[in-house]
């Protein structure tokens, strides 16, 4: 970046930017229990100060849980904002730190699954989902299997380019999730590419399967991404473990018979593993997200 451009971030719109990625830097060093005390305190304050985003994650966890009854959805809403604050320093780490340092951290299964491919040499389409561990299981993953990520360009152009330039360290490269023909092309070319296809992008992208039993907008992407490359599509899961010190990153074998020729079914598909991976570790997702905020013709607002 020029010198003039570096300047720019001078201006006062990105003082609040450069405040977190300062914070950030420092977090990342931070002592591993010091860092889920940080954690939790950061999740805390937002579970009861940011009282729009709670409203929604309550919103999602009444929908996605109605087996729970008010008691245990309230106990999933707070630790959900205590696992997602965790999930901050998290980030910070990933981002700031060589996961080399986390190898003794990680139990890593299913590698057989993408040695497979990777021996053959396809590339794979590689299916994330958005735990508050996201960035962090990144890094991790990249101890074993290089990798290419799909990401979402930030609004402020001083984090953009923090956040692009630590993902680029730990991917190969960072691609605009706009960008088709890239993804296409990389992994054409061999690459594997990590690709998180459980959030709500609006109708003109999605076809409405079932997610926890409610309709959701889907993304149709992810089959057509596997047609028009014919790579394996690969789901991954990954979790911190109980433990809060420790983590598991698991792959599922290649889905087989897919893309099948109808959306519906196929974003069904992808929805069912995305629901078997939170259900493990619930508290973990980020139920934060206006994941229903698209409906069907005629349907109101579950956000309302």
């Amino acid at each position: 970046m020029s010198k003039d451009a570096s300047s720019s971030f001078l201006h006062p719109r990105y003082w609040g930017a450069g405040l977190a990625i300062g914070l950030m830097r420092v977090g990342a060093w931070l002592p591993w229990r010091v860092k889920l005390v940080v954690g939790r305190t950061i999740g805390w304050l937002a579970w009861r100060l940011a009282k729009r985003r709670r409203r929604i994650t309550e919103t999602n966890i009444a929908l996605c849980f109605p087996e729970l009854d008010a008691t245990a959805q309230r106990r999933l809403v707070r630790e959900t904002f205590l696992a997602n604050g965790i999930g901050i320093l998290e980030t910070a780490t990933g981002w700031c730190r060589d996961p080399e340092h986390l190898r003794h951290r990680v139990t890593f299964k299913g590698q057989e699954h993408m040695a497979r491919v990777q021996a053959e040499g396809k590339g794979a389409l590689i299916i994330g989902v958005h735990f508050s561990t996201l960035d962090l299981g990144g890094a991790l993953h990249s101890l074993f299997f290089p990798a290419d990520v799909v990401y979402r360009p930030h609004n402020n152009a001083l984090f953009e380019r923090f956040m692009t330039r630590a993902r680029k360290r730990i991917f190969g490269t960072a691609i605009d999730r706009h960008d088709l023909r890239g993804v296409v092309r990389r992994i054409k070319a061999g690459h594997h590419v990590w690709y998180s296809p459980d959030q709500d992008f609006g109708r003109d992208v999605s076809v409405f399967a079932p997610f926890f039993g409610v309709d959701a907008a889907s993304i149709k992407l992810t089959a057509k991404i596997a047609r028009m490359t014919g790579a394996p599509v690969m789901p991954l899961m990954f979790h911190r473990n109980p433990d809060n010190r420790t983590y598991t990153l698991e792959y599922l074998p290649p889905l087989e018979n897919f893309p099948s020729g109808d959306e519906v079914a196929d974003a069904a598909r992808i929805n069912a593993f995305i629901e078997a991976a939170i259900r493990k570790h619930p508290e973990q997702y980020l139920w934060l997200h206006r994941r229903f905020k698209t409906r069907p013709e005629g349907e109101p607002s579950l956000y309302s």
